[in-house]
């Protein structure tokens, strides 16, 4: 599921955990933990839960919103899946199911069970990249004001963390409305990005 096979040691026995929990035996497709990681990543993803085309694919991002966060990132696929350098962490590792406008929530029982074990180790994270509500809350707290209103404020962390939309095709309307995100946010965060994946 990521750029190259873990080798063996405590971060591979980590991930062949997470990549086994059964935590949660509801969910509608069945339990399938779907993220990338290692130590050395440099830039970490952090999102809400796999989409349906994304379960199926087994591998993340690998959808339309993918396409569109690495576009916003500026960088390719190779570059995207390149475990080394960029982790996906999401707040819910398995699809879990369809609500009445989109995905529904993450699972409440993932981030408690892995989420602490996997960032610890993340020991070079240059650069967090937040999307969505529920990895905003988890990362910066739950905060009053809309997830608007929190992206625009980009610049209070910047450049360790950086709230985003979710890229979603959903959020073609939002990104209508908000012609700030892509002229004066983009361009800082593609810069950020093209340095943090040329560093070794």
């Amino acid at each position: 599921m990521t750029g190259s096979p873990p080798t063996p040691g405590p971060a591979a026995d980590l991930l062949s955990r997470v990549r086994a929990c059964r935590a949660c035996t509801d969910l509608p497709l069945g339990p399938r933990p779907i993220l990338q990681w290692s130590p050395s990543a440099r830039l970490l993803i952090a999102g809400q839960a796999p989409g349906r085309v994304t379960h199926e694919r087994g591998r993340p991002f690998d959808d339309a919103s993918g396409e569109r966060l690495r576009d916003w990132l500026g960088v390719t696929p190779a570059q995207f899946y390149d475990d080394t350098r960029v982790a996906i962490i999401p707040m819910g590792f398995c699809f879990p199911g369809s609500g009445k406008s989109g995905d529904a929530p993450p699972r409440p029982e993932c981030a408690p069970l892995w989420r602490d074990l996997l960032l610890t180790p993340l020991t070079s994270l240059e650069l967090t990249i937040v999307i969505g509500r529920y990895a905003a809350d988890w990362h910066f707290g739950a905060r009053r004001g809309s997830l608007t209103d929190h992206v625009r404020d980009w610049r209070v962390e910047w450049p360790r963390r950086i709230l985003l939309p979710h890229p979603s095709p959903r959020n073609n309307g939002w990104l209508a409305r908000n012609q700030w995100f892509e002229r004066d946010l983009l361009p800082e965060l593609r810069a950020r990005v093209a340095a943090l994946m040329g560093a070794r």
